[in-house]
């Protein structure tokens, strides 16, 4: 079995069900070419995301020839921010001891 099938199995047999999600990765091949197969589960464990639904994606856009990152979005300078927002947790904070109730 090559190397990146074996870390993957490493990985998925750590949670309940990873033998199961194993098996069904490993089927892919009965339907699709082993190579492909193999690079989507590389870039699968490469970017940190090994699961089966991950995988698939991948898979999925290798076969229909689809982009794998997404071009980056310049937003309009209209809608650029001057100023970072703060967080203000006091008024959540705040608002969880009103003890308001819905009538």
């Amino acid at each position: 079995m090559p190397d990146a099938f074996q870390r993957l199995q490493r990985h998925l047999l750590r949670a309940p069900g990873g033998d199961r999600e194993m098996v069904e990765i490993l089927a892919l091949v009965l339907h699709h070419d082993e190579q492909v197969v193999l690079r989507a589960v590389t870039m699968a464990l490469e970017s940190g995301v090994p699961t089966k639904t991950h995988i698939l994606n991948l898979l999925h856009r290798l076969i229909d020839g689809k982009p794998l990152t997404t071009p980056p979005i310049t937003a309009p300078q209209a809608l650029r921010l001057v100023s970072e927002p703060l967080a203000n947790v006091e008024r959540y904070d705040a608002l969880r001891g009103e003890n308001r109730h819905a009538s």
